[in-house]
């Protein structure tokens, strides 16, 4: 059965965007079919960081509206068997979107055989992040070390917790996920963030992964390229334990600890 995933947090410029494209990428390279959903009406950029920004003709609000079918809005990425993208609008209102219109492509995503709908949420808690969490199964909820992101990721709890269709119909709960990025352990142990403990006490909801503070991330990201997909680099290969939790399997946790500090440091620091 298809899984409707969200990827918020509240806060702006903590990595949304940049989860979804790695998340999705990496749930299609296991061999699911699996689609990411841009939600970001007027603002859109996951075309750009899964670098498919110039074969966008038809977009989610099209539609919606019965302007374009379905299948002519959706991108087959060229690098990952498996894996599409639904881009938003770059010149409508977030207005144009409309709950019954996006539970009509949640659904029909559902009967062409998607395994994965990943909902990539637009920052705040107005209507676009209300309408990317709504139809959730499941929700990965992004924050970085910092008071400010933590502070609005709770807020999004609430909300998942009160305004999604689970809630409305009473049914179990959207299954909620903390992930952690630009994280650096060093600077955690200095005192200049939140460490992963802080964060979990303040969420109180599971840890499905940290993903390292890394320059990479933007880098590939500039190049249209999913973070996920640089194998050879921290930042995916923390994805990919990301993702291999998400699909039910143990991963010890990385990037956690400080771990290059020598013994000398370890011992007096």
């Amino acid at each position: 059965m298809a899984r409707v995933v969200v990827v918020t947090s509240g806060k702006g410029g903590v990595g949304k965007t940049t989860t979804s494209a790695s998340v999705a990428a990496g749930i299609a390279l296991l061999g699911y079919k699996t689609v990411a959903i841009d939600f970001d009406v007027g603002l859109r950029n996951l075309d750009l960081v899964m670098g498919c920004e110039r074969r966008v003709v038809y977009d989610l609000v099209n539609v919606t509206k019965g302007e374009a079918r379905l299948s002519q809005a959706l991108i087959r990425d060229k690098r990952v068997e498996g894996l599409f993208m639904l881009p938003a609008s770059q010149t409508r209102d977030k207005d144009a979107l409309d709950f019954a219109g996006v539970g009509q492509v949640i659904e029909e995503l559902k009967s062409q055989g998607f395994d994965y709908i990943i909902c990539d949420s637009p920052a705040g808690i107005e209507k676009g992040a209300l309408m990317a969490m709504y139809f959730a199964d499941e929700a990965l909820v992004v924050t970085n070390p910092e008071v400010s992101s933590v502070r609005d990721s709770d807020r999004v709890l609430g909300l998942l917790d009160a305004k999604t269709q689970r809630a409305e119909l009473d049914l179990e709960p959207v299954k909620t996920h903390l992930l952690i990025t630009r994280y650096s352990a060093q600077r955690a142990r200095k005192g200049q963030m939140l460490s992963v403990e802080d964060v979990l006490e303040l969420l109180a909801i599971p840890l499905l992964g940290v993903i390292p503070e890394s320059s990479v991330v933007l880098q590939a990201s500039n190049q249209g390229t999913p973070v996920i997909l640089e194998e050879t680099t921290e930042a995916a290969q923390a994805y990919l334990d990301v993702v291999y939790r998400f699909l039910g399997q143990e991963r010890p946790h990385r990037f956690i600890d400080d771990e290059k500090r020598g013994i000398f440091r370890r011992l007096f620091g």
